[in-house]
């Protein structure tokens, strides 16, 4: 072979050795950033949440395309709880949480949260606390219930969706579509609700907690509570007697009590005066047994308009 050949050999293999190199680089690179992209897809954003009503409304939306963090457990009253060192940490983590307010989740006071925190209570229409209620109540002047406010779910719900869409924008469309069918079956509840208690026999009922002010105003009825504000209030004799005498005076069919709340003296204040006992879910919370059942604001919320309908006799 001449010295020109072998030199052409030469640069040709070289130049073999140099495509299959860069090949291999290609391919390493393509695995790398695959590896990495899997990671990322599958690496979830957490959003933590305070009380069953927005634990609902973000799981509604996001679907499975975001980790919901409850920072309250099932069965455990919101009024009084304090997170765990474990729940702290996922509050730490989460890109967003978000809580109720309107003093229900006194932890929240001084906790330095570590990235974007809402106040859902700053952006709702909330119930101020009648004459004589504030000294039942810690001195509060408003009521923290409002998710028993259809229209309060709804801003909710819309608050909720918009600062989801500014973390996952490429979701948008799943959100809004989401979005949209929450606040159809808010609509769809609310004409329900004027419906079933336009008209009805009876005024008023009888809770152990009154949680139930923001349904009242809107549909019309009365709330006599034996406990105010905190379902863990003690019941004092006078209000015992004032309950007695409210039962007889407007011919209370039912008394009702929280699923997991004591129901020791509205269960003995029913048998002295020969009412029933039943549950009304305040939705602050639900227990595990309900939550293992999959049920939702929408079922519950039903289920509360079954009972009230009943206990006022509506017609």
């Amino acid at each position: 072979m001449s010295l020109k050949s072998r030199k052409v050999c030469s640069v040709m293999k070289k130049s073999t050795i140099g495509i299959i190199f860069l090949f291999v680089v290609i391919v390493l690179v393509a695995v790398s950033l695959s590896k990495k992209q899997h990671v990322l897809k599958d690496r979830k954003i957490s959003v933590a949440v305070t009380t069953f009503s927005l634990y609902d409304i973000t799981k509604h939306i996001v679907g499975q395309s975001v980790k919901v963090v409850n920072i309250l457990p099932f069965g455990v009253d919101p009024h009084d709880y304090e997170p765990t060192p474990k729940t702290m940490a996922d509050i730490e983590k989460a890109s967003l949480v978000l809580y109720s307010g309107a003093g229900l989740e006194p932890w929240t006071h001084g906790f330095s949260f570590k990235n974007k925190v809402i106040d859902i209570s700053q952006f709702m229409e909330l119930r101020e606390l009648e004459e004589g209620e504030e000294h039942e109540h810690r001195h509060e002047v408003v009521d923290p219930h409002y998710w028993l406010s259809f229209s309060n779910m709804a801003k909710a719900t819309q608050l909720i969706t918009d600062e989801l869409i500014k973390i996952l924008p490429e979701n948008k469309s799943l959100y809004i579509k989401n979005r949209d069918d929450y606040l159809r079956m808010l609509r769809e509840l609310d004409t329900q609700f004027k419906n079933r208690l336009a008209k009805c026999e009876r005024d008023t009922i009888i809770v152990n907690h009154n949680a139930f002010g923001y349904l009242a105003q809107k549909y019309n009825f009365h709330v006599e509570s034996l406990s105010g504000l905190s379902p863990d209030a003690q019941p004092n004799a006078k209000n015992i007697i004032r309950l007695m005498d409210t039962i007889k005076e407007h011919n209370v069919s039912t008394v009702f009590f929280e699923s997991f709340a004591s129901d020791r003296a509205i269960k003995s204040i029913a048998k002295e005066a020969h009412t029933l006992a039943d549950v009304l879910y305040p939705l602050g919370n639900i227990t595990s047994k309900e939550a293992s059942k999959g049920l939702t604001y929408e079922n519950l919320m039903e289920e509360n308009l079954h009972k009230l309908s009943k206990a006022l006799s509506c017609r």
